[in-house]
């Protein structure tokens, strides 16, 4: 790429400290400082002029500055998801690395709206606040920025929920393309901020997540889980990718050649990949994957990745391990120079070696925070809000009195992933500015535990870290009674009535200091567990353990000899009596009983069972959440549920309006949509399960498990795209001509708003398994009563090409497909059908060799890795299973086979316990990655295959020749 051509401007760079800058003139004249130069000459200037140490050093996150040359100070890894959050400081101070400013929704809000315009302007504002941040201190904020995650969101009980955007690649791929355009500006050259999308590939589970191993079908890979990532970086929305923690088909992601072999091809900018946080170490210290250090960062670097997210600000260590990889001849200097050009191109782009710092260069801490940002955060969150059910109740019509009630009601969180808002509004601060009579409460109950051996109750004895809970009160009093939170599934929060602090601990003890549920690992968090005589066991929920690291399993409070509270396995819990000293509910109730309306504020809080390093049991929403619904449904039929959530859960309620962790201005934004300022027109961006009958988290074949709505076949809580409307509209005239399709919308209703209109298709005859729907594309349009929009979507030929894993290419199938268009998954309003010109698949020719990854389908066998490079293999146990549907096959096979005691692969004929065609005996071939051919004869012929695995047997490729 070359840059376009900008007049010189000679300005000395202005740095932090003295150590980050170079002598008044230094390098000045140096070619790589020449802005009119090709950025491919000014990086192999700058290159060559780099000791062997100092190109080490820029693989590094943090890549200190080299004076001699004016190169400055740069640091990757701004967390950038919903807002400027945090970065990792050249110290532990957590508060000096959190930023203050503007907290939009979370990312799953975000794409609730169906709005990409909308949300390139909000990644243009993150874009700015970086800048301004960076302008700070540009030691501490760097300017590429870790955003946006692209993960689908396949399982709605994934920790990470949050920070993704939907369970659909088409519309993930649409908003962190509008969010990436905003981050990066609209300078055909030059970067506003380089974002990096998160995280490479199929993560979507928190436990063991270093740990366990995505298997991934070639089909599935190349659909679903590559699209999104595909997508941004074909638009060129994004300027890397950072590999995620987990495996895939038995290989880390952090030495997937895909970083190198294949995300490079789906753009023609240079890319610069990162790895996660601590993710080479992972290789060595807990995968165990690689015997020692300079193999795995070797590996780490020719896989693809061109910065280490290790050891702090320490460059030291990944110097070392490269420098002996070096001398190992596990990597040549040409592989460094590789990486270290990748990491300098887009450095030249950020401006760093500009005399005027580029384009971007002039904005301030100004714009943080500003109000045009302020505004723009409300427009987004108002926006996002998802109408789940409306019983008439909405919107309302000012009323003279509200009672707002819930744990919500009067707070605001920020998830892991946030910056501080610097100011923040309710939904009780929303609605006081509208209605003149409001009361609230939290609609808790406060309890105390009384132990059952001794009477005594669980009490608080100070706010300092060694001031353990204890049995001390004999009688309750503040200081023995406690405020429970029922978050979500059977988890809990324990604040103290007497010092306002919450219950917790550090895996042994229990204090009480902690204001909030905070910190990496979350210890604020219980399970009041009821048992047969009604009495209590108190599970401790929080972090059990890390990643590999032994800590307590399954802990339970119970009561040492001096009567502190510390935690032991279940057989030793202690047995406590809950008694209800006040109960917030009943309270609630009756203030809704007295008032005209009652908003109900009730959800998760975002470091509470359901965050990064934890994944949900469930989706349920905590039991004193819903009693509080009931009771003050029952009390007053004009009750509206608000639910802030990270994710799906089941709740029941005539009125419910859905909205995430949205920032500063969540309570204005509440506000808006409740009394009508707002027409809700935000959507649902994944399936909410009806119950919790869901497969394993583990398990990421979609097309087995259903999950999601494209082969999801049971009748969901609320179904993808879903969202109501305070008005109606018609839909008529569905036509396809061409590569178009068109549908004309009306607002058939009698107040303004807007409607998402979803285009999906299903194709009817095809040779591999199809999803019930697929959208195709989406308009979030805006209409006045009685207006009309012809709405059109583009539909080419191919955008309905289906991965062929028979021959490793896309293909258009000749077939007739049905094309759909509603407002969400199961509301379709028109369908019409068009019929495709392709081609026919052809039947399998097994006399040439095939990938074993090719099958047609599987049962009992898992994915492995062919070897520490490349290349995807089955592995089979006794009795599992791959089939080959609709074959050509000769007489003699040949396998390529690893195992390390031996075994056999048998054919067969029609299923796997059908006709044995053939044996070929397997034998231990010295490990894993040691393949040998066997072979055996058998009948030519036609049909299915199946191959069945006796032993544990790798088959990496067949053929059965003629």
């Amino acid at each position: 790429m070359r840059r376009r051509l900008r007049i010189p401007i000679l300005l000395a760079l202005t740095l932090v400290a003295a150590l980050l800058t170079a002598p008044a003139g230094a390098a000045a004249d140096f070619p790589f400082r020449d802005p009119s130069l090709p950025v491919e000459r000014r990086v192999a200037d700058l290159l060559g002029r780099l000791t062997l140490t100092e190109k080490l050093g820029l693989l590094h996150q943090s890549q200190a500055a080299i004076p001699r040359l004016g190169v400055p100070y740069h640091k990757n890894g701004t967390e950038a998801l919903h807002g400027v959050a945090w970065s990792n400081d050249l110290n532990d101070n957590w508060n000096q690395k959190l930023a203050s400013g503007t907290v939009f929704p979370q990312a799953v809000g975000l794409a609730s709206t169906w709005d990409p315009e909308l949300i390139k302007r909000v990644g243009s504002v993150v874009g700015d606040e970086v800048r301004g941040h960076n302008a700070i201190n540009p030691t501490l904020w760097g300017l590429q920025v870790w955003a946006p995650v692209v993960d689908p969101l396949r399982d709605p009980r994934a920790g990470r929920n949050e920070e993704g955007y939907s369970e659909d690649p088409l519309l993930t791929g649409a908003i962190a393309t509008a969010y990436g355009k905003g981050l990066r500006g609209d300078d055909p050259f030059h970067l506003k901020t380089a974002p990096v999308l998160k995280h490479y590939l199929a993560y979507n589970n928190e436990v063991n997540r270093s740990l366990t191993s995505s298997n991934l079908t070639p089909k599935l890979k190349h659909e679903y889980y590559q699209r999104p990532f595909r997508e941004a970086l074909s638009a060129k929305a994004a300027t890397g990718v950072m590999a995620s923690y987990n495996l895939v088909n038995g290989r880390p992601n952090h030495v997937n050649a895909d970083l190198q072999d294949v995300v490079r091809s789906w753009t023609d900018e240079t890319l610069y990949n990162v790895s996660d946080a601590w993710g080479p170490h992972a290789l060595t210290d807990l995968e165990r994957y690689f015997d020692d250090k300079p193999e795995a960062f070797a590996a780490v670097l020719k896989s693809g990745q061109d910065s280490f997210t290790i050891d702090g600000s320490d460059t030291g260590p990944l110097v070392t391990h490269l420098t002996a990889a070096l001398e190992r001849g596990l990597i040549t200097e040409a592989d460094v120079d590789r990486g270290v050009s990748r990491a300098l191109t887009i450095r030249f782009r950020l401006g760093h070696f500009d005399p005027d710092g580029g384009p971007y260069k002039g904005i301030g801490a100004d714009v943080i925070d500003s109000p045009a940002h302020r505004a723009l955060n409300r427009e987004t969150a108002g926006k996002a809000a998802v109408l789940l059910r409306n019983s008439g109740t909405l919107p309302f019509a000012a009323p003279k009195s509200a009672a707002v009630v819930g744990p919500l009601a009067d707070r605001l969180y920020s998830d892991w992933y946030a910056g501080r808002m610097p100011y923040q509004v309710t939904p009780l601060d929303g609605i006081k500015e509208r209605v003149a009579g409001v009361t609230t409460g939290e609609g808790l109950e406060r309890i105390a535990l009384r132990h059952v051996g001794s009477g005594k109750y669980v009490t608080a004895t100070g706010t300092g870290p060694d001031d353990n809970a204890a049995l001390t009160d004999t009688a309750p009093t503040p200081a023995s009674q406690w405020d429970v939170t029922d978050w979500v599934s059977d988890v809990s929060t324990l604040r103290n009535a007497g010092n306002g602090k919450l219950l917790g601990g550090d895996w042994r003890s229990l204090d009480t200091d902690d204001d909030d549920p905070h910190g990496w690992y979350v210890q604020q968090q219980f399970s009041l567990e009821k048992q047969g005589d009604g009495t209590y066991l108190i599970r401790y929920a929080g972090f059990e353990s890390v990643e590999g690291w032994y800590a307590l399993p399954d802990p339970y409070v119970t009561v040492t000899a001096d009567g502190a509270l510390a935690l032991a396995p279940k057989a030793q819990a202690a047995r406590f009596a809950k008694e209800v000293v006040s109960d917030g509910i009943a309270a609630a109730a009756e203030q809704a009983r007295a008032a005209e309306v009652a908003v109900v504020v009730v959800g998760s809080h975002p470091w509470v069972h359901g965050r990064e390093f934890h994944d949900r049991d469930d989706l349920r929403l905590g039991d004193g959440q819903r009693r509080l619904i009931e009771a003050v449904r029952q009390a007053n039929p004009k009750t509206v549920v608000v639910l802030e959530t990270s994710y799906p859960v089941v709740v029941d309620a005539p009125a419910l309006l859905w909205t995430t962790h949205a920032g500063a201005e969540t309570g204005h934004a509440v506000a808006d949509v409740l009394f009508g300022d707002v027409n809700p027109a935000g959507r649902l961006t994944q399936t909410w399960p009806a119950g919790d009958d869901l497969p394993s988290i583990l398990d990421y074949d979609l097309v087995k498990t259903g999950m999601t709505y494209l082969y999801d076949k049971d009748r969901p809580l609320f179904a993808f795209g879903h969202g109501l409307s305070y008005t109606t509209f018609g839909y008529q005239g569905l036509k396809v001509q061409g590569e178009q399709v068109s549908v004309k919308v009306t607002n058939t209703g009698r107040v303004a708003g807007e409607e998402v209109v979803q285009l999906y298709t299903h194709q009817r005859q095809s040779r591999f398994a199809q999803p019930v729907k697929q959208l195709r594309g989406f308009q979030r349009v805006a209409l006045a009563p009685g207006g009309s929009k012809t709405v059109t979507f583009p539909l080419k030929k191919a955008d309905l090409a289906v991965w062929d894993h028979t021959r490793d290419k896309e293909v258009v199938e000749t077939a007739t497909h049905d094309v759909l268009v509603g407002s969400a998954a199961d509301r379709i309003r028109q369908r019409t059908t068009l019929r495709v010109s392709g081609e026919k698949v052809p039947p399998r020719d097994l006399t040439r060799t095939t990938r074993a990854m090719n099958f047609d389908d599987y049962a009992g066998v898992t994915f492995a890795d062919e070897n520490k490079v490349r290349g995807d293999v089955v592995a089979g146990s006794d009795g599992g299973w791959i089939s080959f549907t609709d074959t050509v096959h000769g007489g003699r096979l040949s396998a390529g086979v690893a195992s390390v005691e031996g075994g056999s692969i048998e054919l067969r004929r029609g299923s796997p316990k059908g006709a044995l065609l053939a044996t070929a005996r397997v034998p231990a071939t010295g490990g894993v990655y040691a393949y040998e051919t066997v072979t055996a004869r058998l009948q030519p012929g036609s049909g299915d295959l199946y191959v069945v695995f006796r032993g544990d047997v790798r088959l990496r490729d067949l053929a059965l020749a003629r």
